[in-house]
């Protein structure tokens, strides 16, 4: 099979394409013919060395797949079962290739309404969202819920997430996205450019936050006593723990797993009508290289995803 290696850290450049024997998989485990694969921020910054999660090259980078099973190790599927998920993660799952090897409980069925490149751009975003607003926040019907980044892979997720939970939505987002996060239901739109989130928002029981550093720092003054902040990004920031906890306000770091009841939460959503993912553009498995520069290009609206 072709797969995406790197051998050492590096710029876009570094991925090549390589031949690898086909991954074998284990009992409790399928073997996935991939057909898209959802390409992620983080990815960038591990093929860069930013962030040691995978330790030095050589390795392969990429959680989100969507394909169909090939060789099946477990009752759960069958061979010509179109499933997707994210498996391993933050293990290797060697995701930028051909073929996978996963754990059945890391897939589920693919909703017959997504295309293999929409599930593809699912997972991550998805199961961050979930665990976020529903695991970890709690949300609830009439909860004030701000998710900051709403035009972006998590945040257009979560938009569609908090409405079917029956929150009030709030999101902050450029202004060439207004439209798109007033589409996926968001009540209201704070364009950060132009305004101070902390001026005109307040009263939020639920924060939902992706981007860290001051804009997590300053969401403490929007929320009410109380009020939860849920981050992904700033989970480990002792300091910012403890001004939150001064306050009274909650402090939840989120730590995403391949859950499969939150997998199977997010396919009941799009079986029901109520969440779709954006895709913003795709490219063919030979272009990894510009697809990551893409991503590290910023402001993305939606996903990326790499056909295979």
């Amino acid at each position: 099979m072709r797969t995406i290696t790197q051998h050492t850290f590096g710029g876009p450049e570094v991925l090549t394409i390589v031949d690898a024997p086909e991954p074998r998989p284990l009992p409790t485990e399928v073997l996935v013919r991939v057909k898209a694969i959802g390409l992620n921020p983080l990815e960038p910054r591990l093929r860069a060395g930013e962030f040691p999660l995978l330790g030095p090259p050589p390795f392969v980078l990429g959680w989100d797949v969507s394909g169909v099973v090939e060789e099946a190790q477990t009752w759960r599927f069958r061979p010509g079962d179109e499933v997707f998920g994210m498996p391993l993660f933050p293990r290797v799952a060697g995701a930028y290739a051909e073929f996978v090897a996963a754990p059945a409980l890391h897939l589920a069925r693919k909703p017959a309404s997504l295309s293999h490149v929409e599930a593809a751009a699912l997972p991550i975003v998805g199961l961050t969202a979930w665990q976020g607003l529903v695991d970890v926040g709690g949300v609830t019907e009439g909860d004030r819920v701000l998710i900051h980044g709403g035009g972006g892979g998590v945040g257009h997720v979560a938009i569609q997430l908090a409405k079917a939970r029956g929150a009030h939505v709030i999101t902050t987002a450029g202004g060439s996205k207004r439209a798109f996060v007033e589409g996926l239901g968001a009540d209201e739109v704070v364009d950060y450019a132009e305004a101070d989130f902390t001026e005109v928002i307040g009263d939020v029981d639920l924060v939902l936050d992706t981007i860290g550093g001051d804009t997590a720092l300053r969401s403490l003054d929007v929320l009410r006593p109380g009020g939860h902040l849920v981050t992904a990004v700033a989970e480990e920031d002792t300091e910012l723990i403890a001004k939150f906890e001064t306050a009274g306000r909650r402090f939840s770091g989120l730590a995403l797993d391949p859950d499969p009841v939150a997998l199977q939460g997010l396919v009941d959503l799009v079986d029901e009508g109520k969440l779709r993912v954006h895709v913003a553009e795709t490219f063919p498995f030979e272009r990894i290289a510009d697809a990551h520069r893409l991503i590290e290009s910023g402001h993305l609206q939606g996903k990326v995803v790499l056909t295979v």
